[in-house]
């Protein structure tokens, strides 16, 4: 289903203008120009070039951030993308952030098992909120950009090479509005059995390139079908991973499915869906983020940024 496009709001005919006032001479013009440089000089002399290079660069505010700093997604925009809502607001991150370790059942056998990046699939939290993660980037849809720009959306991207490297831009774009760009492999292989140098080529040599053409290295890293062993831990810690997220719910367009046997979502709950369109779907990816939305609004989550309530990220 495509997004209703909005109506641009026409200009008003009744714009109120002020007075007519003599315009100023020609000596008025010079004085108040050499005024004006006189204040911008002085302010570029004290300003040391230590000072110049500390200013933060400019950038869009991830879109938690964004939430908190200007109004939620209007009810108007909410309906423009096929919402009966907007979406919940989610709370700030957490000062103190929580101990994250392996869901029981997921563990790896090892005497290094304590010191290996966890596998999880829920973060533990009271806050009513769960966490939106995408999965190789196949699809490339423009509006799915515009529509989570839009409503204020976070998620986090895991990246395959080989999917992705025919259009880092529109990759980059995304990392532009504060969507952290993480691993998911050089070639999404079946991980799981394969020898720890092949699950190393295959693990940092992604890590090598997101680095290199996005300019920092994930912590996050998802196996290839949530299939991994001693090894890929092991690996996946040897080039700077520090957690394993796997997902408690999955999205597709026109239905969810669940790890739960209550079919249901829950505090901190991690959500997958995939980059994904009508080719592999019949559906754009802005009907998987609808139904994520719906299902999410109605049981009363808002989406928040997984990075935010993960130590080290």
């Amino acid at each position: 289903m495509n997004p209703v496009r909005r109506n641009p709001v026409p200009r008003s005919s009744t714009a109120h203008r002020s007075p007519r006032a003599e315009p100023p001479t020609a000596a008025t013009v010079t004085a108040a120009l050499v005024v004006a440089l006189g204040i911008a000089c002085a302010a570029m002399a004290s300003e040391s070039p230590a000072a110049v290079d500390a200013r933060p660069p400019a950038s869009t505010p991830h879109p938690t951030a964004a939430a908190h700093t200007s109004a939620r997604a209007s009810s108007a925009v909410a309906r423009a993308w096929g919402l009966a809502t907007p979406p919940l607001t989610p709370p700030r991150p957490p000062t103190l952030k929580p101990a994250i370790g392996f869901r029981k059942g997921f563990e790896v056998s090892g005497p290094d098992t304590a010191t290996l990046p966890p596998v999880f699939t829920t973060i533990p939290t009271t806050d009513k909120v769960v966490f939106l993660t995408i999965d190789d980037g196949a699809e490339k849809d423009p509006e799915f950009l515009r529509m989570t720009r839009e409503l204020h959306i976070p998620y986090t991207a895991f990246l395959t090479d080989s999917a992705i490297k025919d259009n880092y831009g529109y990759f980059r774009r995304m990392q532009g509005t504060g969507t952290h760009l993480n691993n998911h492999t050089l070639n999404h292989r079946y991980l799981r059995g394969m020898t720890r140098d092949g699950q190393q080529r295959e693990i940092c040599g992604q890590q090598n390139i997101i680095q290199k053409v996005f300019g920092t290295a994930p912590k996050l890293f998802r196996p290839p079908y949530g299939a991994y062993d001693a090894n890929t831990l092991r690996a996946a810690k040897s080039c700077g991973v520090t957690h394993v997220p796997l997902w408690n719910a999955e999205a597709f367009p026109d239905h969810m499915e669940w790890r739960e046997a209550d079919r249901d979502l829950h505090p901190g709950d991690v959500i997958l869906t995939h980059f994904r369109g009508p080719t592999q779907w019949k559906a754009p990816m802005t009907d998987a983020l609808r139904q994520i939305l719906r299902v999410a609004t109605d049981r009363g989550y808002a989406l928040a940024r997984l990075e935010d309530y993960l130590p080290t990220v």
